[in-house]
């Protein structure tokens, strides 16, 4: 049984969570209804006021990283 989710994120999403790699100088992101949208996935976490992304958003976006390739192309 394999517990990977295939998450099928809109291109702000994506964005967001790529965004979130680095950690985010003033604490805020641009479009806070998207990183709600990752919180309720289990994606990200607020912690004091700042996205931080979570074990499970690194996973999708690695596993995510061929499909943004091949959107690229």
């Amino acid at each position: 049984m394999s517990n990977d989710f295939d998450f099928d994120l809109s291109p702000d999403q994506w964005e967001a969570l790529k965004a979130l790699r680095n950690p985010v100088s003033n604490g805020r992101l641009a479009k806070a209804y998207v990183v709600e949208s990752l919180v309720k996935l289990g994606l990200v976490v607020v912690d004091d006021g700042a996205p931080a992304m979570t074990p499970a958003g690194r996973k999708a976006l690695v596993r995510g990283s061929c499909k943004l390739l091949d959107l690229a192309a």
